[in-house]
């Protein structure tokens, strides 16, 4: 039983083999030729992985950026690293997280049917770090566990319905249509910037029509414009952190600034692998999940990870990724000022969704919204995890937290319940909230009906 389950578990966890088989089934069910279907798994299956091999990339030139900010202006504290503090959840929480994570998934299926929220929650990793985290929180309130498992399960499928809802107004704005949803955890944060960006901005006005000089106009090809900022960037810590720090500790004896200029351009060249990968995804993806839509959930709506909206918007991702992170650095110096926790920018999260953030600012704010939209990201994923560290017991002073906002909202929902009324006052709010669900949803057939008649 042990082996089937880790063999699920591990199925679920992988976006790549999990998505491939969502694109297999619905192929399937729409009876496409055999070739069709197999061809469509692969190449939905390689598109994964060229998109998670670009995000290793991006990652791996960021891990030494990151080492190099914090030894160049000698920060110390809480770095918020999703890996990390899972890492160190899951040696204690391993079971409550997979039973949980396997319950959400299907609560997911089971939500998309019964109510108008018809989101499937495709981002298996994400899935995974949101599971874990409720079984922390979850594990507080000293509940047994069976329901332990189907309350928290029931928690994890609500919050991957909510969120992607809560995104999708701005994510058909960003893509022009309704067939994908983004399921990322930082969805919160995203529509979030999206609603700044529709007071502050002027959507007219898109990053992407920023208008170079006639001798500068190859910045408009965004490989160049990425390695040219990157490298400025990289460049300037590296200064500030030194020859010998870098030599002796990150590069392997290569010069430091050769060794800044390098990973500028792997982090480039990440960039450029995550977008060929999203668009071999989407084009397989899409049309795949008509059959799941036809046969299993009618109008369903495949959820994906946040790169999918990076093409849209390849300039934005930039300058949402820059303007999140000196927001996580200008709250670095109020929460030193005011004596709090103090949260280092983590510049994996800042880039991934403060990137993603400018996107959906630049939406319906061009510029000015991916400018202020994704500032006030970067505070929010800063100050977010100071509220959320004392909802995690044991584990909310380990060095390490949950970085996006989506974990930051349910953890401190799930928490707070937790506090004023324990293990009853939890289930009552999690029931609380599918049953706004489906309130939602017989209002909505009501207005419709309605209209209907009046027409």
């Amino acid at each position: 039983m042990n082996g089937v389950l880790n063999i699920l578990i591990d199925i679920a966890s992988t976006p790549a083999i999990l998505v491939a088989l969502i694109a297999v089934l619905g192929l399937g069910l729409q009876k496409k030729p055999v070739s069709d279907v197999v061809r469509g798994g692969i190449k939905t299956f390689v598109g994964f992985l060229v998109v998670t091999a670009g995000a290793g990339v991006i990652e791996g030139s960021l891990a030494p950026f990151g080492d190099m900010f914090q030894h160049a202006f000698n920060m110390q504290g809480v770095v918020p690293n999703n890996e990390a503090i899972v890492a160190l959840a899951l040696t204690k929480y391993g079971t409550y997280t997979a039973l949980i994570m396997l319950a959400g998934m299907a609560f997911n299926i089971l939500i998309a049917r019964i109510t108008r929220f018809k989101y499937i929650y495709l981002t298996g990793h994400a899935t995974l770090y949101m599971a874990c985290m409720i079984a922390v929180i979850m594990s507080v309130t000293n509940m047994s566990a069976v329901p332990l498992v189907l309350v928290g399960g029931l928690a994890l499928g609500l919050a991957n319905t909510i969120f992607p809802a809560i995104a999708q107004p701005f994510t058909k704005q960003i893509t022009k249509n309704d067939s994908v949803a983004l399921g990322h955890t930082g969805n919160f944060g995203y529509a979030l910037s999206g609603f700044i960006g529709k007071y502050v901005g002027n959507k007219e006005k898109s990053t992407e029509d920023i208008n170079f000089p006639k001798g500068l106009s190859f910045l408009r090809d965004s490989t160049v414009s990425i390695t040219l900022t990157m490298g400025i960037v990289y460049t300037i810590v590296a200064l500030f952190a030194g020859n010998s720090y870098i030599t002796e500790n990150l590069s392997n004896g290569t010069n430091y600034i050769i060794y800044a200029l390098q990973q500028a351009g792997m982090f480039a060249a990440g960039v450029f692998v995550i977008l060929a990968g999203v668009r071999l995804i989407l084009a397989e993806i899409v049309p795949a999940f008509k059959g799941i839509s036809e046969k299993l959930v009618p109008n369903s709506i495949p959820a994906l990870d946040c790169p999918i909206v990076f093409p849209y918007a390849p300039n934005a991702v930039l300058i949402g990724f820059l303007t999140s992170f000196v927001g996580g650095i200008v709250s670095l110096f109020i929460m030193i000022a005011t004596g709090t926790t103090v949260i280092i920018p983590g510049v994996v999260p800042h880039f991934f969704c403060g990137a993603t953030a400018g996107v959906f600012g630049n939406a319906t704010g061009g510029v000015r919204g991916a400018v202020v939209g994704s500032f006030i990201h970067g505070v929010i994923i800063s100050f977010m995890p100071i509220l959320l560290m004392p909802v995690m017991g044991d584990l909310g002073f380990q060095g390490s937290t949950f970085s996006d906002t989506d974990y930051g909202v349910t953890g401190i929902f799930l928490g707070k319940l937790a506090d004023m009324g324990g293990q009853i006052a939890v289930v009552v709010g999690v029931l609380a909230v599918l049953a706004l669900l489906i309130a939602l949803t017989v209002f909505g057939k009501k207005t419709a009906t309605k209209t209907k008649e009046a027409a």
